[in-house]
């Protein structure tokens, strides 16, 4: 990977994911709340909807730019490969690419998440506030609670949206004759990403429950299947899939905004 295509990558992802983050931050709030222990109105319901959006404005760019700038480069790297060059290899190549992606991402993605997490589900308590209180009473890996299924949730979302916007946008683009616009690569990234999002809301749930949770509960421990388990018993199907609508709203107008404006910006950078 040259430099230019390095910083690039980085700034249209940094930029993307700001936008994205930024503007639909409401709708991730409300979609925590209903899928937290304590229930939507008792976690604030529809009050101080952009409680906690420091966190996600200070994590939105490293967390995207990391994503983006892994992302490109293993593809490039494995499309080099000859197992992996031929194009009936494509979505496996995208699919390995966006899982590393996301390993890395998480890394910055976790803490800020926690902290926004706790923040929309408390919006009495400020940002600050409830990092501190995190530091204080879980130390440094307080702010890590959750890693492992907030990876175990966006590997399986990745290894669905990214092979089906590649898919998309190469099918749509053999079909007009040339190169996509932004526009309609943003359009495959909005319907690649409510499919995604539907797929994998159990497994959301079960992050958001584990974020949540207090130090020494049963379900702090990180463990998915006994999360996932306590929440079929307590609220059934319905439960499991607590916040699917605001959460495919969210990544489907996410999609569009996030990987249209990622390709526009890189486009413009190239």
């Amino acid at each position: 990977m040259e430099r230019r295509e390095f910083v690039a990558y980085m700034v249209a992802g940094g930029c993307a994911g700001m936008c994205v983050d930024l503007t639909l931050f409401p709708l991730d709030t409300i979609k925590t709340r209903l899928q937290s222990p304590q229930g939507f109105q008792k976690a604030g319901g529809f009050r101080g909807v952009y409680a906690g959006v420091p966190s996600a404005a200070v994590g939105s760019f490293p967390n995207a730019a990391a994503f983006f700038v892994t992302y490109e480069f293993t593809k490039s790297l494995l499309g080099a490969g000859r197992g992996l060059a031929a194009p009936q290899a494509a979505p496996v190549t995208h699919m390995m690419a966006a899982s590393l992606g996301e390993v890395v991402a998480c890394l910055i993605r976790v803490p800020t998440e926690v902290v926004k997490q706790r923040t929309q589900a408390s919006p009495s308590s400020s940002t600050y506030n409830m990092l501190l209180a995190t530091l204080r009473e879980e130390g440094f890996r307080g702010l890590y609670r959750g890693y492992s299924s907030t990876v175990l949730r966006e590997i399986p979302f990745s290894l669905v949206q990214f092979p089906l916007w590649e898919y998309l946008k190469t099918l749509w683009s053999r079909r007009q004759g040339h190169t996509l616009y932004s526009w309609q690569s943003a359009v495959c990234g909005a319907f690649a990403g409510a499919v995604a999002a539907f797929v994998t809301t159990p497994l959301d749930v079960a992050k958001t429950r584990i974020m949540l949770a207090k130090a020494g509960s049963s379900e702090a421990g990180g463990n998915i299947p006994r999360v996932l388990c306590n929440v079929w018993r307590s609220r059934g199907l319905p439960g499991l899939f607590a916040g699917c609508i605001p959460r495919m709203t969210f990544i489907s107008v996410g999609g569009f905004i996030f990987l249209g404006a990622y390709e526009k910006v890189r486009c413009t950078l190239l």
